[in-house]
């Protein structure tokens, strides 16, 4: 079985924009629902301040993912 390589500049900045589509771009599916859902309701519920961290840890999560899976 071989594992398709991704490349982690292109999950972190798909996570950036859209915190998840990195993680599902990784095929992680389980993982890039969770940012899908939580992240908004971060934006909303803080007024916005937890919702940019929450898009940076995004991201930093499918960098690494990815980096991990290829290395």
């Amino acid at each position: 079985m071989s594992r398709t390589q991704r490349d982690p500049g292109v999950a972190a900045v798909l996570s950036f924009f859209i915190p998840g589509v990195g993680q599902f771009y990784n095929g992680a599916f389980l993982r890039g629902l969770f940012w899908l859902v939580v992240t908004p309701g971060l934006w909303i519920g803080s007024a916005g301040t937890l919702g940019w961290m929450f898009h940076i840890a995004a991201a930093y999560t499918a960098y690494r993912y990815a980096a991990r899976r290829s290395g």
